[in-house]
């Protein structure tokens, strides 16, 4: 446990320098916001399309993982949901809070934190969940936002739908990579040495991104974020368990990764989402604080554990 936690504590530390900075007003808001572009539509991109292209896609695609944590996420999707009605909340409010206790910040934390501990073969799963959050639950997000605003489901919303996929940078790495390597395309030295050098800086920009975006951070609706940060760093990793190791088991290094990715606090792209919608961005904002802090001893306890032979 020790070991893991010292593995891990650089990774916040540099969070922790993001977050002095921003705090200081070192690094204002608008260079936080395009510190994020560049590693979101540059760096990131570059690392993932690299490892994807690079290689063999029998070897990233996996359907019992793909299965095994969609039905974690949508387990713990329900759960929140229904908490959500109970407490008399609309679609709208219900599905950002699901969003919340459902959808890990694995783009900008898990795939940096996870491809080193791990290594590069963490690549693979990793990708498969993000994926799968990007596809699957931003989609529906949209959709039960839309949807319960009106009461229907327009043309429009399915449009808008394809078009943020289309346009997701992680969704076109991912994609350009694995069609380079169906097609048996060579890499040339200079791309590849391109691609690691951009790449590279997606971990340290990424991490200082992070730290510096929770400077602007409220703790408002503190019991309601708790609850679900609770949710996302102890119920969602604990459902993906059960879904890789019971429902659909998988082989043993696969779970590790992605349960350990379930575990990752909430994904900023949720208070994007609930702050251009207007809805809930307050409790997004403190569940995203809250959840990244408790992290910084719920991962690695979580590592611990998977990694316990």
């Amino acid at each position: 446990m020790l070991e893991i936690f010292l593995r891990t504590l650089p990774f916040f530390a540099i969070i922790g320098i993001g977050y002095w900075a921003g705090v200081t007003r070192f690094f204002s808001q608008e260079a936080t916001a395009w510190l994020t572009k560049f590693v979101f539509f540059f760096a990131l991109s570059a690392m993932l399309f690299r490892f994807s292209a690079t290689l063999p896609f029998s070897e990233i695609f996996n359907g019992r993982l793909v299965a095994a944590y969609l039905w974690g996420t949508a387990c713990v999707y329900g759960i929140a949901s229904a908490v959500a009605f109970l407490r008399r909340l609309d679609v709208p409010t219900a599905a950002v809070e699901a969003q919340c206790a459902a959808i890990g910040n694995s783009g900008f934390l898990g795939l940096p934190m996870l491809a080193v501990l791990f290594g590069e073969r963490a690549i693979g799963p990793i990708m498969l969940t993000l994926a799968v959050d990007l596809i699957v639950f931003s989609s529906l997000i949209v959709i039960l936002i839309n949807g319960g605003r009106d009461g229907r489901l327009h043309l429009g919303t399915l449009r808008l739908i394809g078009a943020g996929l289309v346009r997701n940078p992680m969704i076109l790495s991912i994609t350009a990579g694995l069609l380079w390597s169906a097609l048996a395309l060579p890499m040339p030295r200079p791309l590849n040495d391109f691609l690691t050098i951009l790449g590279g800086a997606a971990t340290p920009g990424a991490l200082f991104a992070i730290g510096a975006s929770l400077a602007a951070r409220s703790a408002e609706r503190v019991r309601i974020a708790a609850w679900l940060s609770s949710a996302k760093l102890i119920l969602h990793p604990l459902f993906v368990a059960l879904g890789v190791l019971v429902i659909f088991p998988t082989d043993s290094f696969s779970a590790q990764v992605v349960i350990a990715t379930a575990a990752m606090p909430v994904a900023g792209n949720v208070f994007m989402l609930a702050q251009h919608y207007g809805i809930a961005a307050h409790r997004v904002s403190a569940a995203i604080l809250i959840s990244t802090a408790a992290s910084i001893l719920t991962v690695p306890t979580i590592i611990a554990l998977v990694s316990t032979p």
